[in-house]
């Protein structure tokens, strides 16, 4: 499903406009992605999803292509869990 169709089916579940859908939609990313910006807070829909920054430790890694160890820096990563629910609606 790609944004679009995601949309339309948002707009017709909610029964609100497609452009009303998008603002929704287009928001919430906003937001998520503030809040992970800023790693002091985990944002999280009970059953669905949860988001937060998690922080990356330096490390030793190789090039795949000459084998070389080559130093990663430390940095942060962001990690998406799923709840409960959608556990449960994946399962089938």
């Amino acid at each position: 499903m790609n944004r679009s169709e995601l949309l339309a089916a948002l707009a017709d579940r909610a029964e609100v406009s497609r452009k009303d859908a998008d603002a929704v939609l287009s928001a919430f990313a906003v937001i998520v992605g503030d809040v992970v910006a800023k790693g002091d807070e985990k944002v999280t829909i009970p059953g669905f999803l949860s988001f937060e920054r998690t922080h990356r430790a330096a490390r030793t890694a190789r090039n795949p292509q000459t084998g070389d160890p080559i130093q990663i820096p430390s940095g942060y990563a962001v990690k998406v869990s799923a709840g409960s629910k959608l556990k449960e609606a994946a399962k089938g």
